[in-house]
């Protein structure tokens, strides 16, 4: 049996900080492999890239979520109890909860409100003269998937709500006020949210059929038990924050027509379908770095040896960047996808593998839903110009936003 190439720190933590979205990828460069083990938070953990170690890390019979993630995660990203940290029999019954609000037709009316928002706003960006895209998308898709949910929202709390959102998402791996942010967020929508849910039980408010609200509301867990009204807060914040992340998608399909203003000529025209487009934005720009697993009972795959209960890393950014799947793969190529067949173990922003059964993640059709109608409107619902700013990517920061926000200036109505 061999031994799992070892980067040959005592403890990484400070280098997967200074490195972010390259911690592992740099390491599999150097190593020439696609696998190896550090000590991350002195713990010891196995790092995988690429397609076979999407495949490996998909397999739910050999590795469980359950602990992890650090605690500082859950705290201020996916919550405690929800469907992130389950296993089993458990996880399918949350997973399939989720999965009932993600017909065609409901990611279509998400998709339609999202637009609706966009749309009323551009006459406010007219006057505005100086827009942050992040701000302004992240409070119309607030309150877009609140509607769409079935969650109320008064127009006083979007900008509270969605501030609030994004410290969460900006905090897990972030130290000091700025992860402090999150976890305070975190308390004060999970209290929010679970008197939305208390109030949709008792009847005081209706939760619209088919709605997120209604279907977390009334979901009967695995034990036939009604889930605790902060664990329903907890996933009702698992269909909000995620949406609300796609602001950051939104952003750098932006940078990316900014950047490559060919292809903004070709989606406009009709010659280059949105939809290739926005899979090589999210291929190609970082989203979340990585995700963790630990190893259910210990096995051997492909000469090594995963002890049970190790912690492992997949990255999520190395693979959508790894040259033996991607040819070229720091170039920006949208055509790429004109052959592409849809494989759920290259293809990995959101987690790779099977959408049911699996872990990745449920509302990737609404990230890529709300994309393409992002792309629509910035390419043909309107006009505006880039002034110059700082865009530049700090691949150090996870999750990386340009530090301007992306601001244009002098928006007016296409047509």
């Amino acid at each position: 049996m061999g031994t799992i190439p070892g980067d040959g720190s005592p403890d990484s933590s400070v280098a997967f900080l200074r490195d972010g979205y390259r911690f592992i990828g740099n390491r599999c460069a150097r190593l020439g492999s696609d696998i190896f083990q550090t000590r991350l938070l002195l713990e010891r953990t196995i790092c995988l890239r690429g397609r076979p170690g999407a495949m490996l890390f998909s397999d739910t019979d050999r590795f469980v979520r359950h602990g992890a993630m650090p605690k500082r995660g859950q705290h201020t990203l996916v919550g405690v109890g929800g469907v992130q940290g389950l296993d089993g029999p458990a996880h399918r019954a949350r997973k399939a909860m989720f999965m009932s609000i993600m017909t065609p037709s409901a990611v279509r009316h998400l998709g339609q409100l999202f637009d609706d928002e966009w749309r009323a706003r551009i006459p406010a960006w007219e006057q505005a003269g100086r827009v942050v895209l992040h701000e302004e998308v992240g409070r119309i898709l607030t309150r877009a998937v609140c509607a769409w949910a079935g969650v109320p929202l008064a127009a006083s709390a979007v900008a509270r709500r969605c501030a609030d959102l994004h410290a969460m998402i900006a905090a897990p791996a972030a130290f000091g006020p700025r992860h402090w942010r999150g976890r305070l967020a975190r308390q004060r929508a999970e209290r929010w949210l679970a008197d939305v849910v208390d109030r949709a039980r008792d009847g005081t408010l209706p939760a619209p059929p088919g709605s997120a609200l209604a279907a977390v509301a009334g979901h009967h867990d695995a034990d036939g038990r009604l889930l605790p009204r902060r664990i329903a807060a907890v996933e009702l914040l698992n269909v909000l924050r995620p949406t609300v992340a796609v602001d950051r998608y939104v952003v750098f399909a932006a940078l990316a027509l900014h950047e490559h203003p060919g292809w903004r000529d070709r989606v406009r025209a009709g010659e280059e379908p949105t939809e290739r487009f926005v899979q090589e934005v999210r291929r190609f720009y970082p989203f979340f770095p990585v995700v963790a697993a630990r190893v259910r009972d210990s096995f051997d795959w492909q000469g090594y040896h995963f002890p049970r209960g190790r912690r492992v890393l997949l990255d999520l950014y190395g693979t959508n960047h790894h040259p033996d799947l991607w040819p070229e793969p720091d170039r920006f190529r949208p055509d790429r996808f004109a052959t592409w067949h849809g494989d759920r173990y290259d293809l990995v922003p959101q987690g790779g593998g099977d959408h049911l059964g699996g872990h990745r993640c449920a509302g990737e059709w609404i990230t890529i839903e709300l994309m393409k109608r992002a792309v629509t409107n910035l390419t043909a619902a309107m006009r505006y110009v880039v002034p110059p700013q700082d865009l530049a990517l700090n691949l150090r920061r996870m999750p990386v936003l340009p530090p301007s926000g992306f601001v244009v200036t002098d928006v007016r109505r296409a047509g």
